[in-house]
């Protein structure tokens, strides 16, 4: 293996775990011949080995990850049924989900050491699936980022080269998975924050339809945009971790009550490789050649053949409002994240700076803001007061919705025509960590391709899609579909992973 790529999980080798596929370890622990513990035990031994080199871990719970595994082996050795398809299977939690047990910290000094009151129910649905936490994962501050640089804990760096950017904000989940330190994560993309860091890193990353994974416990960034997802090295694995976080909430007042797809049943199914009559939209505007780098190019079209010989009919759509993506989202998530940050004052929990009887409450206010958040989110938070102020309002973020139901509606159409989109997830590979951190115009560009979809409310997926010839790094093609049409995706990813013949 290269010094490259010196530290990414390899080949499934039956004598390290760390390789193995979820799928195939939660069979085995079932069936009682390896048990959790041992699986557990493994993961953390990768993640003390070499998680110092990548920092994808903010928080490590050895001791409860190995109870909560010993809790499964005990009731599998009463011969009690598997309490989901994934018991035993430990996973890397992403620091943007409350937690009683672990610090939640989203990656920021505002909320350094915070224990949470209460479990997210993603968390409480981990739990109950008897799934072990192994920990909390990095992430750009308050999920603000696209490399994982902008979390006030370091950044984490890509295992397939650390001197490159993960991707963000959920870099740490994804760089986990990738380096073999968790065969399972949970992310959150408000604007490509699953997906763009699984092209990176050669996962796959899910962003399921807005409102079927619950948001209660998953500290807010953009409430309307922000959606929780599964992570993981196959289509499989993530499609059995989407049906253990996905279903309706009561205590989430924008969960969706409709019946969950059936994700495991489409990336079985998809398994055959087959995607006869299935029509995939390319999008027109996505064609863009100067704005990609010519390895992803490449590769991106490399994977169309692929589909098509596989018998997918390709057909071009035309989504003329994705032009107005970036300055849409650039609008309406800093008016969210100006609303949603108003509550880390030092008044409440979190931070609390000049708290020594000499400043009034509004000074400790002042300086716990000026001290506990970064440059990024200091930042959005500005755009965002100054677009939702009197006089702006109208010309800013009433304009930015109106361009957001137009794009919704490019997808209604398109998805007339097709029954999913396919398009490159990201227009390079990995950039150099520090190369575009003081610009933030490029750092924004990078999500150009994900944006659209969290705008409409729609799911999409990232699968890998090959080594960039240019670069030697990964590729991600993104799968899009309709809203609860979730097991296309898996279909179609799933297939598509069967054909280049993982």
């Amino acid at each position: 293996m290269s010094a490259q790529n010196q530290y990414v999980v390899g080949a499934q080798d039956s004598a390290d775990y760390t390789t193995w596929t979820a799928a195939d370890l939660a069979e085995k622990i079932h069936a009682r011949e390896i048990s959790s513990v041992e699986v557990t035990e493994a993961h953390l031994n990768r993640i003390s080995e070499i998680d110092g080199d990548i920092n994808a871990f903010l928080h490590v719970g050895a001791d409860e990850a190995i109870a909560a595994a010993t809790s499964v082996d005990e009731a599998l050795a009463a011969r009690e049924t598997p309490t989901s398809p994934l018991a035993g299977v430990p996973l890397a939690l992403k620091d943007v989900f409350t937690t009683t047990d672990a610090p939640t910290t989203c990656g920021s000094k505002m909320l350094e050491g915070y224990i949470s009151p209460y479990d997210a129910t993603v968390t409480m649905s981990l739990r109950a699936a008897g799934i072990p936490i192994l920990g909390k994962t990095n992430m750009d501050e308050f999920a603000m980022g696209s490399s994982t640089e902008n979390s006030a804990y370091g950044s984490t760096k890509n295992p397939y080269d650390l001197e490159r950017t993960p991707g963000g904000s959920g870099g740490g989940s994804s760089a986990a998975l990738a380096a073999g330190m968790a065969p399972l994560a949970i992310g959150t993309d408000t604007g490509g924050s699953i997906r763009q860091p699984a092209a990176l890193t050669n996962t796959v990353g899910v962003k399921p339809t807005y409102g079927t994974v619950s948001r209660y416990g998953l500290v807010a960034c953009a409430s309307s945009l922000d959606q929780g997802g599964p992570t993981a090295r196959t289509v499989l694995d993530t499609a059995l971790l989407h049906s253990v976080i996905a279903g309706h909430d009561r205590n989430d007042s924008t969960s969706s009550q409709r019946p969950i797809a059936d994700v495991v049943g489409a990336a079985k199914a998809g398994a055959s490789g087959d995607l006869s009559g299935v029509k995939l939209g390319v999008v027109k505007q996505f064609e863009r050649t100067e704005a990609m780098q010519p390895g992803v190019l490449e590769a991106y079209h490399a994977n169309l053949k692929q589909l098509e010989s596989q018998g997918a009919e390709l057909v071009e759509v035309d989504c003329p409002n994705f032009d107005h993506a970036m300055n849409a989202y650039y609008l309406i998530l800093p008016c969210e994240v100006s609303s949603n940050l108003a509550r880390f004052d030092g008044m409440r929990y979190g931070q609390r700076v000049g708290d020594d009887g000499t400043h009034s409450a509004d000074e400790v206010m002042s300086l716990t803001r000026a001290q506990g958040f970064g440059p990024e989110v200091k930042r959005r938070i500005m755009l965002g007061t100054y677009a939702l102020s009197v006089g702006y309002y109208d010309a800013y973020y009433l304009q930015a919705q109106r361009v957001r139901n137009l794009i919704a509606r490019d997808f209604q159409e398109a998805f007339n025509k097709v029954d999913a989109i396919v398009a490159p997830t990201t227009p390079s590979t990995a950039f150099k960590l520090g190369e575009k951190i003081d610009d933030p115009l490029a750092m924004y560009m990078f999500d150009l391709f994900t944006l659209p979809l969290n705008l409409a409310g729609v799911c999409g997926m990232s699968v890998p899609g090959g080594m960039a010839s240019d670069t030697n790094m990964p590729t991600g093609l993104q799968i899009m579909g309709p809203a609860h049409g979730d097991d296309r995706l898996y279909r179609v990813g799933a297939a598509f992973e069967a054909g280049r013949g993982r």
